[in-house]
């Protein structure tokens, strides 16, 4: 492809909405039949090339879009699921992932005091935590471990960027033996 053929298309790409002729032409300093010229050939090299996008032009306006022949395969990363919020729940299991890991299943439950199978299955498909081995011991119960996308959930390049959990004493909340001892007794 040509220089000019290469700006169209960053042109095109950068836009993501279907761009007139005329201003294509006028942004490129070209005549409008020479920027028609241009992304002519550039549709054909694309379909040619079986490209993962093609380039379509409705009333004298140009758009890249996806190529429709890899549809099925685009068809499987949309129906994928979306990330949503965590519960107070998961949210919970995280932390102790993140700040005992690698970490057992009934290590969770010994801290939270209550059952981590839904929370921990969530984070699992979620791509939040993940299996990094088996314990040494009784049964080689599974050790979980956060993941990259744990970091970039968080905003965070390492692991090592988390809180100390010295500076989270301030804020934290209170557990259910601080509360009960808070509780006025009849």
């Amino acid at each position: 492809m040509t220089n000019d053929a290469l700006i169209l298309e960053a042109m095109l790409f950068a836009s993501g909405a279907p761009v007139p002729a005329a201003m294509l032409s006028m942004a490129m300093g070209l005549s409008v039949k020479v920027v028609r010229e241009l992304l002519q050939s550039m549709a054909q090299t694309y379909q040619l090339e079986r490209r993962g996008f093609s380039l379509i032009g409705v009333n004298d306006a140009y758009q890249l879009r996806t190529n429709s022949i890899y549809y099925d395969d685009i068809k499987k990363l949309v129906a994928a699921p979306v990330r949503r919020s965590l519960t107070q729940s998961a949210l919970e299991t995280l932390s102790i992932i993140a700040y005992k890991q690698p970490v057992t299943r009934l290590e969770i439950e010994e801290i939270r005091g209550v059952n981590a199978d839904h929370a921990v299955n969530r984070l699992l498909e979620y791509n939040l935590i993940t299996e990094v081995g088996r314990l040494d011991g009784p049964g080689r119960p599974l050790l979980f471990g956060t993941t990259d996308e744990f970091l970039r959930y968080f905003g965070m390049s390492v692991i090592n960027e988390l809180p100390r959990l010295e500076e989270l004493s301030d804020t934290s909340v209170p557990t259910k033996t601080d509360e009960a001892e808070q509780m006025p007794i009849e």
